[in-house]
């Protein structure tokens, strides 16, 4: 995977901001340690900083210019089907000068435009330039795997793999208030949207064309085939049979590269899966996990060994202190070029830095928790459709659990929350609650913001982005499956890997988002994937017998940052003196300063509640003001 940058100039103002390629394309050093490369020609300039997985030869640089040099090519990710498509091209007499997909790509799209992007297997964003017709044609991949920004004005069009890049274009940083209040109640901004006005995400399965004329089109060409009503439902054993036989085919896919190549092996079910299928079809697969050894009761390394020395893999276990994780939190900070506080995106960051130190390309098992039901809220959800006696006490209680005291970082505390946030929810629509239950900070608006701020925000606009998200959600349970694939895995999951692997460049590939794998996840009735006693149903099901018994028995287990014993000792002053220091708020103008000394009074307390979470979100979010909007 690389990183991609370019900007097509409308005018001679916008020409004078051609020059600014050279300091976005280095922002992306990251993503793409290779090597550089910069394409210019009149009103258009396009960069690339190169992550070399298939054909690490020059031949394959890019920016990539085909024999006529009309169309040039910027291409982050990997195409797996290239070389069947590679056979089919050359079958109509094309001729090629390189190995790799990158050429193969820009090929099929000569020949096919945009109609190429249905015959792609693959996790991309890529830029081509027309240059005859002075046009752009942008595409994003079907889940979003790989990411996309782009700006626009008067002048000139930007797009960037990341915010960082675009931003060395010198654009307007106008923060997006209602993008800002999205952000403090999910963790992060959903696509389209982006934390300045102007700025776009482009979304998965689309694609935009755009040319010196200012002429812009953009078009969804894949949407998940999500219906209420299934039709030629398979037997559950067939569905097992054919879940299998795709799953290892995305495997072996996934497993095409030139460089070194492993699994992220985490103790679940799902990474255990992908390192099984890996290692059935390559001799000494590296698998690395990360232990946490201040946090036993977050600790899967037992189970990862199990399934390493089923599969006989070359095992790296990282054991981590929290000292480890405090390390690293700087990083992550930096890094961060957009508001994101999933506070799991340290682990992330800190298991792609030790991975990369043995291979370039990592599977991982994301995905597999959206297709098929396998997060506690989604077994909360069947619970409340189901209803019944316990669901009923537990709803009869809820005001005593208000009262309680609850903590993610204690068993009893964290059981407390989940239901005390199980009871809230019985009493919603089936849209509002999951809406409650996407929630982490907890803020209302009028909570967290200041008066003037308040006065600013144009709540019709949240109002319809929050309509938006939440318009597939109906009596269907899969519906809900279907929100998250497009809300969550989206702009929370995926963000999360592949800003976290790519800040150490390293490739993650992810088996179970193969389209073939989730067009038949929504071909599937709910009681496939979820019942009263399992999450994922037909994923343990199917693949029961690659698994040690022991990982079918428990079980799912998160990670929780222990944010709490930092935020009373080590970041203590950068609360308190810095980040959240009250006439640093005052002057800042954004948020309630008076609200903000209740959120430390608690947080300090011996019942912080959410008060980690909210605070959290803070941080992250005033140390990126900071960085890159401080006077």
């Amino acid at each position: 995977m690389c990183g991609i940058t370019g900007i097509l100039a409308f005018n001679e103002e916008g020409n004078k901001h051609l020059s600014k390629i050279s300091a976005a394309t280095y922002s992306l050093l990251k993503r793409g340690p290779d090597g550089e490369g910069i394409y210019l020609n009149k009103n258009v300039a396009l960069g690339h900083r190169r992550l070399s997985i298939i054909d690490t030869s020059s031949a394959a640089a890019q920016p990539f210019t085909e024999i006529s040099e009309r169309y040039t090519i910027v291409f982050n990710g990997e195409i797996f089907n290239y070389k069947s498509l590679r056979q089919q091209l050359e079958s109509k007499g094309i001729q090629f000068k390189s190995q790799s997909d990158t050429e193969v790509l820009l090929q099929l799209f000569i020949l096919e435009k945009e109609n190429c992007l249905e015959l792609l297997d693959g996790e991309f964003a890529f830029v081509i330039y027309d240059s005859v017709n002075s046009e752009l044609f942008l595409a994003r991949d079907r889940f979003g795997v790989k990411p996309l920004y782009y700006y626009k004005d008067a002048e000139r069009f930007i797009f960037a793999s990341e915010l960082k890049a675009l931003m060395a274009f010198e654009i307007p940083k106008v923060i997006d208030k209602n993008s800002l209040q999205l952000y403090f109640h999910l963790n992060y901004i959903p696509s389209p949207h982006s934390i300045f006005e102007n700025v776009k995400k482009l979304e998965s399965g689309t694609y935009l064309k755009i040319n010196q004329k200012e002429n812009f089109e953009s078009k969804k060409y894949y949407s998940i085939p999500y219906s209420d009503v299934l039709k030629n439902t398979l037997s559950y054993d067939d569905a097992q049979k054919k879940l299998k036989s795709l799953l290892e085919n995305s495997v072996q896919q996934r497993m095409i590269a030139d460089v070194p190549l492993g699994t992220f092996l985490s103790g679940g079910i799902d990474s255990s899966i992908i390192t099984a299928i890996a290692s059935q079809q390559t001799k000494n697969l590296n698998s690395f996990s990360i232990g946490f050894k201040d946090e036993p009761l977050f600790d899967e390394t037992s189970f990862a060994e199990l399934v390493a020395k089923k599969y006989k893999t070359n095992h790296t276990v990282f054991q981590l202190s929290n000292n480890d994780l405090f390390a690293n939190l700087q990083h992550v900070l930096d890094y961060t070029d957009e508001p994101f506080a999933d506070s799991s995106a340290l682990a992330v960051s800190i298991l792609s830095m030790h991975t990369k130190k043995h291979v370039t390309v990592a599977l991982s098992g994301d995905g597999a928790d959206e297709l098929f039901a396998g997060y506690n809220k989604h077994a909360a959800e069947l619970k409340v459709r189901n209803g019944g006696i316990r669901a009923g006490l537990v709803k009869s209680s809820h005001r005593l659990l208000k009262q309680l005291p609850k903590s993610r970082n204690s068993k009893a505390g964290n059981k407390i929350r989940q239901l005390e946030k199980f009871a809230a929810g019985m009493k919603l629509s089936p849209q509002e609650r999951y809406w409650q239950w996407a929630k982490w900070s907890g803020y209302t608006n009028a909570q967290l913001f200041s008066e003037k701020y308040n006065s600013d925000v144009n709540d019709k606009e949240f109002g319809k982005r929050k309509s938006d998200i939440l318009k597939n959600i109906s009596s269907d349970y899969n519906s809900v499956l279907y929100t998250d694939m497009q809300l969550v895995l989206e702009n929370d999951m995926l963000v999360k890997v592949d800003k976290m692997s790519m800040s150490q460049s390293l490739e993650v590939r992810v088996p179970f988002l193969d389209d073939k794998i989730v067009d038949f996840a929504f071909s599937l009735p709910a009681n496939y994937k979820i019942d009263g006693t399992f999450r994922k149903k037909i994923v343990r099901d199917a693949f029961k017998d690659l698994l040690p018994p022991e990982l079918l028995s428990r079980r799912k287990q998160g990670f929780e940052v222990p944010m709490l014993k930092w935020f009373k000792t080590d970041l203590k002053s950068m609360i308190t003196n810095e980040l959240l220091e009250n006439t640093f708020i005052e002057e800042q103008g954004i948020f309630n300063v008076e609200e903000i000394k209740k959120l430390k009074a608690q947080l300090f307390s011996n019942n912080p509640n959410d008060a980690v979470e909210k605070t959290w979100a803070l941080i992250v979010f005033q140390y990126w003001w900071k960085k890159n909007l401080s006077p």
